[in-house]
């Protein structure tokens, strides 16, 4: 069976991959217990629009096999282009990893009540 080219692709092989100048991944799942909804994935969104114009927020479910473990993680990956990080992404990466914890303990203690982590 040979792919139709004229149909949209659903798995496509990316060669080259820009990599962002600054990424963060907040490990939402491990602490939170459970996915982030897109209702606090826009509450981020909000926070990190006040630090940097321009960026992407991904949400995922992550699988890792090696030998006999398996993980499963569920994180929230934020990424901005080298473009955006105004030439200091060392500053501009740890503004973000801030609002990214206080935005996850925000989250955390929305559903588990007042308690500290």
């Amino acid at each position: 069976m040979s792919p139709r080219f004229d149909e949209p692709a659903i798995s496509l092989f990316v060669r080259e991959h820009e990599e962002p100048g600054i990424e963060v991944r907040v490990n939402f799942g491990l602490f939170a217990g459970r996915h982030a909804t897109p209702a606090e994935i826009d509450d981020l969104a909000a926070s990190l629009r006040e630090l940097v114009p321009e960026f992407a927020i991904v949400a995922e479910e992550r699988h890792e096999f090696g030998g006999d473990v398996e993980a499963s993680v569920h994180q929230v990956v934020i990424e901005v282009a080298q473009e955006h990080d105004a030439g200091v992404p060392e500053v501009l990466g740890e503004q973000i990893v801030l609002a990214a914890n206080g935005w996850a303990l925000d989250c955390i203690a929305s559903r588990h009540g007042a308690g500290a982590l």
